[in-house]
């Protein structure tokens, strides 16, 4: 069976809907198997602690990263970037927005590795803002690890998905 390359339209909203919620629930399920887990989920995790750690050291040179955790070695404040914290699960909705809307293959890519740049970015600012925040106060840490980025994540894979389909149907017309 030839998928089809452009032109393709479900039928609207619930063709969306059921997409969306179909490629959700696939991708969840492959992210939280095991394997997967083990084999990408928590190397890209570290690799997220080593940038992070990496960007903070040029401007504080007693900052380590190891594995998942960024700490500082002076102070022996430490932050360890967990499931949820990583940018996986925004990604994922992103990902089943942008399969989910009517588009052709080639600007589908192209808003999935747009969309997954503009969230990845931001939660490297989420993390080292964190991972100063919680040397600062533990209550603002919190609050703003609980609520404000969890927001602000999630609003960042949403307008990166309004922004891509905003370009997509202009160059419909």
């Amino acid at each position: 069976m030839k998928l089809p390359t452009s032109g393709w339209r479900p039928a609207e909203p619930w063709g969306f809907l059921l997409i969306f919620l179909g490629v959700q629930a696939l991708l969840f399920t492959l992210a939280n198997l095991a394997p997967v887990r083990d084999a990408v989920i928590v190397p890209f995790t570290g690799l997220l602690a080593l940038i992070s750690g990496s960007l903070v050291s040029w401007f504080d040179t007693s900052v380590v990263a190891s594995g998942v955790i960024i700490r500082d070695a002076v102070s022996g404040f430490a932050v360890r970037i967990e499931a949820g914290c990583n940018g996986v699960e925004p990604s994922i909705l992103l990902i089943a927005a942008v399969i989910a809307f009517k588009a052709t293959w080639k600007q589908r890519l192209i808003g999935i590795g747009m969309g997954i740049l503009a969230i990845m970015l931001l939660n490297l600012v989420r993390i080292i803002s964190l991972f100063y925040l919680g040397q600062w106060n533990e209550t603002a840490f919190n609050w703003a690890h609980l609520y404000l980025w969890q927001a602000l994540i999630m609003i960042d894979a949403l307008l990166a998905w309004l922004i891509w389909a905003h370009y997509v149907r202009r160059s419909e017309a």
